[in-house]
């Protein structure tokens, strides 16, 4: 197959293109800089320059293309406090491709999150997340909108991806733990630190969301978890042990001030199962979990971010 991928230099696109390529597909990828494009061309894929914003230029892509599978997200002002504009443009760039793409039976994927489907108890395949216009919710919608595509000749499937897709080389919410407790001295966890957070290797992930643009029935949900839960207080203890500071819990009122941008995600409770995906697609999770990645020692070198 002829695969357009957006994302396709990122933290999970620059697994799933040599994952794309090793299983004998064509893979085309967006790159917005000079950088990005050397990258996708050394990994075996075609470049096709520009952003998530070009949005002509991401029609005539997937129309050229015998599937989707759409990864960038505007990650940098989304974190930086406009998440809500980050939401939209990529709703945007969801309806560009996805016109492209009625009609024609073939797969386009995208990537979503589990945090926030069902608060209190562990959330499957099967729950659908709450849509009440807050600029987090509008990802959903978003996930929504491309399940809908199957109604209209696109065999869409939406991968519902964990809170931290771990590995060597993350800058996300695991690195950012890291440079925190760095930064202040202490591993911190809010509250008693049980709430949990599903997670995947990125590798893993990877696999998945090939098996999903080659064999996902139209309107899939997938849950891209390895583990159901990781409690973030046993987080919070190896990141401690690695960097010899003390593990302590923070009171939820002072979680801003410790945790900056981190503190809307850390004190959630998001467990969610994989028990569906691995049925459908016969999907088996074979690296490291969590905390054994973390015992590796890679994130505890100086790349890691600052917070």
């Amino acid at each position: 197959m002829r695969i357009f991928v957006t994302g396709a230099s990122g933290w999970i696109g620059s697994a799933v293109v040599p994952e794309l390529v090793d299983a004998g597909h064509q893979v085309v990828g967006l790159a917005r800089s000079d950088v990005s494009a050397a990258a996708l061309t050394a990994a075996g894929a075609e470049v096709v320059r520009g952003t998530v914003d070009d949005l002509d230029v991401l029609r005539d892509a997937a129309a050229a293309s015998d599937g989707v599978i759409h990864l960038a997200f505007k990650h940098d002002i989304a974190f930086s406090g406009d998440f809500q504009g980050a939401a939209e443009a990529d709703r945007r760039a969801v309806d560009a491709l996805g016109a492209a793409l009625v009609g024609t039976d073939r797969p386009f994927v995208i990537a979503s999150g589990v945090a926030g489907l069902a608060p209190g108890r562990v959330s499957t395949e099967q729950d659908t997340a709450t849509v009440n216009g807050s600029p987090i919710t509008i990802r959903a919608a978003t996930a929504q909108a491309v399940l809908d595509l199957a109604q209209q000749g696109v065999r869409s499937s939406v991968v519902r991806l964990s809170a931290t897709c771990h590995g060597d080389g993350d800058n996300g919410f695991m690195a950012t733990l890291v440079a925190t407790a760095r930064a202040k001295g202490v591993s911190g966890y809010v509250g008693d630190g049980a709430n949990r957070w599903p997670a995947v290797h990125r590798l893993d992930a990877a696999h998945l969301f090939r098996l999903a643009v080659e064999k996902a029935p139209a309107g899939s949900v997938l849950h891209g978890v390895a583990e159901e839960g990781v409690a973030l207080r046993d987080v919070a203890e190896v990141i401690g042990r690695h960097l010899d500071v003390p593990v302590a819990s923070v009171a939820p009122e002072n979680a801003a001030e410790h945790f900056a941008w981190l503190a809307a995600f850390v004190g959630i409770d998001a467990p969610a199962s994989n028990t569906l995906t691995r049925e459908l697609l016969a999907w088996e999770p074979t690296h490291p979990g969590l905390l054994e990645d973390l015992d590796k020692g890679h994130y505890f070198q100086a790349s890691t971010p600052t917070a």
